[in-house]
């Protein structure tokens, strides 16, 4: 009895608002998770009481499972019905038209499916664990039986879910997507330009470049259009990228890429590039297009993949890959740069968007090395467990708001989900080199981390961003969830949300590179170029 109304108060939590609009078939699972959480909690809740009671279970009245059956009719109704009222409202705020009556209906039945599932899962590792007490009763006392026969089940459900279970989804996913990662998509042809790696000259192979190097060499604005929109003479830009079959190592594979970059003229323009991809090697063609058209075509930008796993994947488990593709690369480009005539040295920045901010962010030690050994940085969609933006975070002064912190009065390193609309702090200087990070309130990419299971953080309790409901609340493991199913549906929402960052990279790069002859309307332009509306 306990259980069950644990179970389904949280399962009622669960159609709370989060980031991202939810559709029925997740909700289904949100609910049926949280509820398993909450049986769980009940039952543990009922032996910790009859234990300072010293009594024994005993079962319920008749009466008290009618009246657990009548508040499960109404409690649910009405949450059901919240939900459905917060989720319209949320895709109103993000202009999201995509709903599915079929789907919400089947919330209700999935929910019960995924809870019975854990249930029976989680009774069966108790059978398992009273058959291990027993056997092991044999030889050693009962406490000693009971507690280590406890130790062996957990030990054993662990391994196999993190052993065979997870490692296995991860080893087919990474086999799946390695057959992928040979494909060419669809209007993607190998250049016929010196300047774009796996093209003529090229020391890096067109078939070693992967799917997504292939695309990133393969396109991009051209200097014809490139001049119309500067109105000036333009240069075709340079793109250098290394595959994860161009290189076994991750240092080879930056060494090639530089080599080639070099070949190709990179280290000759005004403005180079170091862009850290996601876990597919993708890098998003809105920040490279982007610092291109604004540099007038006098730009090279480098860039190579670690991984075959896509970027919510790869956010998983890829990160110390990550890690090691960001440091390698950038070193490799800062040995060259460093060696070039001071006044022949191209302008060199720094990009990446989600888990390649994370990589982006680990050649650097704090702000001080980033404002020495670069002309500016430009990160998207950090996830919340960066390195460097949990120190400038976590150090941000007091009374500045989690999703919009100033960090030492905005002197480097600042933050904003609208660039075009003023960054934080307007009123002080931010001369030299300018470090903006791009965050947009709903996006869970940012703002999932483990502790939202146990502790609010403090982005829940201050003021709401412009795309979040003011009626967000945390709830202990209920919104860990949450934000958890909100990860994979992170960019399935309309530019300027969630974690779909396309026109604010125009005004993000007009910030950090401060191009002169851009007026208001150019950007307006440009983005319209980099993100048209449908």
């Amino acid at each position: 009895m306990p259980g069950c109304w644990g179970a389904l108060l949280l399962a009622c939590l669960s159609f709370t608002p989060s980031l991202l609009p939810r559709g029925g078939v997740l909700q289904g699972l949100i609910a049926g998770i949280s509820g398993a959480i909450g049986y769980g909690l009940g039952v543990i809740a009922a032996v910790v009481w009859r234990a300072f009671a010293d009594r024994e279970a005993r079962p319920a009245a008749r009466r008290s499972w009618q009246i657990l059956l009548v508040g499960a009719v109404v409690l649910f109704s009405v949450s059901f019905g919240l939900g459905q009222y917060w989720q319209h409202e949320i895709r109103r705020l993000m202009g999201v038209t995509d709903y599915s009556v079929l789907a919400a209906v089947a919330c209700p039945f999935i929910a019960v499916l995924v809870f019975w599932l854990l249930l029976l899962t989680g009774r069966g590792l108790r059978r398992a664990y009273r058959w291990a007490a027993r056997l092991l009763g044999r030889w050693v006392g009962d406490k000693a039986a009971k507690a280590v026969g406890w130790l062996v089940v957990a030990g054993l459900a662990w391994s196999v879910f993190s052993g065979l279970l997870l490692g296995g989804i991860v080893s087919a996913a990474n086999e799946a997507f390695s057959l992928r990662d040979t494909e060419t998509p669809e209007g993607v042809h190998q250049p016929t330009s010196s300047l774009r790696s796996g093209g003529p000259g090229s020391l890096v192979p067109w078939d070693s470049l992967g799917r997504q190097g292939r695309t990133f060499t393969g396109s991009g604005p051209t200097a014809t259009e490139i001049g119309a929109f500067t109105h000036r003479t333009a240069q075709e830009p340079v793109r250098a990228y290394a595959g994860l079959d161009t290189a076994d190592s991750a240092e080879s594979r930056a060494e090639r890429a530089v080599a080639d970059l070099r070949r190709a003229g990179g280290f000759e323009r005004a403005n180079l590039l170091v862009m850290t991809t996601t876990g597919s090697g993708w890098v998003d063609p809105a920040a490279v297009d982007s610092f291109e058209y604004l540099g007038g075509g006098d730009a090279a930008t480098v860039a190579m993949q670690y991984s075959y796993l896509p970027s919510w994947l790869s956010y998983l488990v890829d990160q110390s890959k990550a890690r090691e593709a960001g440091r390698e690369l950038f070193d490799a480009v800062y040995d060259v740069w460093s060696a070039l005539p001071q006044d022949k040295r191209p302008r060199l920045f720094v990009a990446g968007e989600s888990l390649g901010s994370f990589g982006g962010e680990t050649a650097f030690s704090g702000e001080y090395d980033l404002r020495n050994r670069t002309a500016g940085t430009l990160f998207a969609g950090p996830p919340n467990f960066n390195t460097l933006f949990r120190e400038f975070s976590d150090h941000r002064e007091p009374g500045s708001p989690e999703i919009e912190p100033v960090y030492k009065e905005g002197r480097t390193v600042r933050f904003t989900d609208a660039p075009g609309a003023g960054i934080s702090p307007q009123d002080q200087p931010w001369d030299g080199t300018r470090v903006l990070y791009l965050m947009h309130p709903s996006d869970p990419i940012v703002w999932w981390s483990p502790e939202l299971a146990l502790s609010e953080p403090d982005w829940i309790g201050e003021a709401p961003g412009s795309d979040v409901l003011d009626t967000l609340v945390w709830i202990p493991f209920v919104t860990f969830w949450q934000v958890t199913a909100d990860l994979p549906f992170s960019t399935g929402v309309p530019d300027g949300h969630g974690h779909t960052y396309k026109a604010e990279y125009v005004d993000g790069w007009n910030a950090v590179m401060r191009p002169t002859g851009f007026t208001p309307q150019d950007l307006d332009r440009l983005k319209e170029i980099i993100q048209p509306r449908e």
